[in-house]
């Protein structure tokens, strides 16, 4: 299994807050690594948004563009 950052206990509480009565451990290991990449894409794009505005400081703003543009 990969390492993630998102820690598995994260992954099970969110599973469960959304009426998963069990979570596998590989399920926690999938999602972790699904939400990875998502994040991924949306910093990457989010650097870009900052970058372009002159700024080395990632904000709410920019964030919000790139989930936009993400799920577009």
């Amino acid at each position: 299994m990969a390492r993630t950052i998102i820690s598995l206990s994260s992954m099970e509480k969110l599973l469960k807050k959304y009426g998963a009565p069990r979570v596998s451990e590989d399920a926690k290991q999938a999602l972790s690594e699904a939400l990875e990449e998502v994040g991924k894409k949306i910093g990457e794009k989010s650097l870009s948004f900052a970058n372009h505005s002159g700024r080395k400081t990632i904000k709410a703003k920019d964030i919000k563009l790139a989930v936009k543009e993400f799920k577009e």
